[in-house]
């Protein structure tokens, strides 16, 4: 199978390229001059914004993961084009040059409501008012209204393959205000692509799914994973379904997380 993969040098993406060449897939991934991709994997550059660049980098795949985002800024203008306008063209491209083609779209747990009264489901109504997860659900819906055959993954706290994204979180938890008791969904970069090699069989189809791993666990045990420290409390949380997702439908479907836990990743040797 021939896949293209947008996002290839990001956090994600350079983690999750190899895997997609290990499993026999081939691979080309979108990249701005200069950008280095893994062995095995084809390089087009190109951008989002350049629709000549697009319609080399889709045509003849059978499938297209699209990762590329921007979220760690400031520049609200920057996200919304970035998010929503980036994704509208690659759509255009695969309409125009690979209409048969699978669209695969990573979205985010941060479309939920901060208030939920439960895990977050993905047939709750999201209405983010942060620009990137709100650019998200605008592009979310942009691809259901595509007419391609289209899955969209929603993950929440990725980690794992000394990605330095678990070992940061002592660092901010203060600033983000979280309890130590808050707990947190969390998927490793192994099962990104479990649920990735789902979605190229066709197993998410037509569907919005929440991956996660068996466990949430909280701020504060988080935090001591990766050998920091936080004041205990026995207050009452606030929010306390926020950033905890239900993916009861990605089980139901077939997905079995290979890394259950992150107390399973640090045994393991793969935080």
């Amino acid at each position: 199978m021939k896949v293209l993969l947008t996002g290839a040098t990001g956090l994600v993406g350079e983690r999750l390229a190899p895997r997609l060449v290990a499993a026999g897939l081939e691979c080309r991934a979108l990249v701005r001059q200069g950008g280095k991709v893994p062995p095995g994997v084809v390089a087009v550059q190109g951008d989002l914004f350049d629709r000549a660049s697009l319609a080399r980098a889709v045509e003849g795949v059978e499938a297209i993961i699209h990762l590329a985002a921007v979220f760690r800024t400031q520049d609200v203008d920057l996200i919304w084009k970035s998010n929503l306008e980036g994704t509208q063209n690659l759509i255009a491209a695969a309409r125009a040059h690979a209409g048969a083609a699978r669209f695969i779209l990573a979205s985010t747990s941060n479309v939920y409501d901060r208030q939920g009264a439960r895990p977050a489901r993905e047939s709750d109504v999201v209405a983010p008012r942060q620009a990137y997860p709100a650019s998200k659900v605008a592009a979310e819906e942009a691809l259901r209204r595509s007419g391609l055959n289209w899955s969209i993954i929603r993950f929440p706290f990725v980690y794992g393959d000394a990605d330095g994204h678990l070992e940061a979180l002592p660092r901010h938890v203060e600033g983000f205000g979280f309890h130590p008791g808050h707990r947190m969904s969390t998927i490793h970069h192994r099962d990104i692509a479990t649920a990735m090699e789902m979605a190229l069989a066709g197993a998410f189809d037509g569907r919005t799914v929440n991956i996660a791993d068996d466990a949430p666990l909280s701020i504060y045990e988080l935090v001591e994973v990766v050998g920091g420290a936080m004041t205990p409390s026995a207050e009452p949380t606030q929010d306390p379904w926020f950033l905890h997702v239900d993916a009861s439908l990605a089980r139901g479907l077939g997905f079995q997380p290979k890394v259950g836990t992150v107390h399973q990743a640090a045994r393991d040797g793969v935080l």
